[in-house]
């Protein structure tokens, strides 16, 4: 477990937070580039205590940067600058610059590169060996491609025998037991209502 601290910085912890609660979890390489690509002020300062801490790590430790993800943030409440600003009625309201505390922590997660590599190399000097074809079982698969082929134009020429546009069946639909129009819409649709109609909304003459 590595640690780098940062003190005093003049942001409030909450504003801290959203940041480092981003890089919780991740990589230490994924979580510098979200640390460069952010627009909040409080990335820069975190970047740089990360890059802290990965020195730590390699100075003190030995590890690789590879293998280290960043395990925890903490974040403190620092003292805090109290100052004033004038308000109406002769009055003043208090100002609360407030400052944190960072605690970075660093674990390693997997183990070291060299020891993969060793893992990794008599893997791979096992090769497999090549698949030898036996010129009776090479015969067979020809014999077995041909027929297939042959298959397959006789398809083709049946569905070009057959094309043209087939018909679809019109569904049936049962009768309906009741009338499609009401006798309310048949008397207003009527030819004596749309006389009646005409002379409620006829253009008055000026």
């Amino acid at each position: 477990m590595i640690t780098a601290k940062l003190s005093y910085l003049r942001i409030s912890p909450r504003k801290v937070r959203l940041v480092t609660d981003l890089i919780k979890g991740l990589s230490v390489i994924e979580a510098e580039k979200q640390l460069k690509f952010l627009t909040k002020k409080v990335a820069k300062p975190v970047s740089k205590l990360l890059s802290s801490a990965v020195a730590n790590a390699k100075n003190k430790a030995n590890l690789v940067k590879e293998n280290l993800y960043v395990s925890n943030v903490i974040i403190e409440s620092g003292p805090t600058l109290k100052r004033w600003r004038p308000r109406a009625m002769g009055r003043a309201a208090p100002i609360m610059k407030r400052t944190s505390h960072i605690t970075l922590i660093l674990n390693e997660r997997e183990a070291s590169v060299s020891q993969k590599v060793k893992e990794v190399e008599p893997r791979i000097a096992k090769e497999k060996k090549p698949l030898v074809i036996k010129p009776s079982s090479a015969k067979a698969m020809e014999g077995k491609e041909e027929k297939k082929e042959l298959e397959l134009l006789e398809e083709i020429q049946r569905i070009k025998e057959t094309k043209g546009p087939v018909p679809k069946p019109k569904p049936v639909l049962p009768p309906r037991p009741y009338p499609t129009t009401s006798q309310s819409k048949k008397k207003f649709f009527s030819r004596q209502t749309f006389g009646n109609i005409k002379k409620y909304f006829r253009r008055k003459s000026i």
